[in-house]
């Protein structure tokens, strides 16, 4: 999770960088909030973005104090939390449309907050109230996104369906299904997801594109352009990424064993 406020009305025109998770934006500032463009789907308020949202834009004028918190979910646990995230690839959707008449229970609980970290536990809480006693997704399809993040994308579909126990067709099929990509589209988009965090890290083209399995610049580039529809100059100097290292754990085992407070961390308003 990620706290944003505005302490002065701003323009605001940014373009979201793909990354391997679903990401819902709770927007609590005051006014007509933010206005998502994606595909030509215009949203405003709060909402849900789906992996692989294409040119998706975040744009509008914020209130003063104009406060918007910012939650990635894995798909593995989207699928419990949202339901339909299959059905969200691709694009942006009203967190109302998801949630129903949740979502603005969820609003109002975060707006009476008086602190971000009392907002962090109470989106915590909300979450942990939506997911299910078994979570829906085979645990060969979990399994399997779990591989793909600990080798940053740098794993072969035969690979992985030896490890998980089944054919390649059939973790195709599942994947698909279950995820909303296919396994080599996700793995993919989990080494893009890398190489962006190493372009923001300031490091050099050809150095990013032989450590995250690009046969050589140009297909790095290419690659970056397929997500974002910008170059990897742009990507690194996109303000999502920036504030990854703040906002999570550093790395997936510092995650405690069941969401809490002390899991998330309040990003300084810029």
């Amino acid at each position: 999770m990620a706290g944003f406020g505005q302490r002065v009305p701003a323009l605001v025109d940014i373009a979201m960088v793909a990354h391997p998770s679903v990401t819902l934006f709770v927007d609590l500032s005051e006014g007509d909030g933010l206005v998502y463009n994606a595909h030509g789907r215009r949203e405003r308020g709060s909402v849900v973005v789906g992996l692989l949202p294409g040119n998706l834009r975040i744009s509008g004028r914020t209130a003063e104090a104009g406060q918007c918190l910012q939650i990635r979910l894995s798909p593995v646990v989207a699928a419990a939390v949202l339901s339909a995230s299959t059905e969200l690839v691709g694009t942006v959707v009203s967190l109302e449309d998801v949630w129903g008449r949740d979502a603005g229970r969820a609003e109002d609980r975060l707006r009476a907050a008086t602190s971000w970290d009392e907002r962090f536990t109470i989106a915590a809480d909300v979450l942990g109230r939506r997911l299910d006693a078994r979570p829906p997704l085979d645990p060969e399809i979990a399994a399997a996104w779990w591989r793909m993040l600990t080798s940053r994308g740098q794993v072969r579909v035969d690979s992985l369906a030896n490890e998980v126990g089944w054919s390649r067709k059939r973790l195709w099929s599942r994947f698909r299904s279950q995820i909303g990509l296919t396994p080599k589209r996700a793995a993919q988009l989990v080494r893009f997801d890398h190489a962006a965090h190493l372009l923001a890290a300031g490091d050099a083209t050809a150095r990013v594109a032989a450590a995250s399995g690009y046969v050589d610049q140009s297909h790095l580039h290419r690659e970056v352009k397929a997500f974002t529809g910008v170059t990897p100059t742009a990507v690194a100097a996109a303000p999502w990424l920036a504030i990854d290292d703040v906002a999570w754990p550093t790395s997936l085992a510092d995650l405690p064993p069941s969401p809490s407070p002390s899991a998330f961390r309040q990003v300084p308003a810029r």
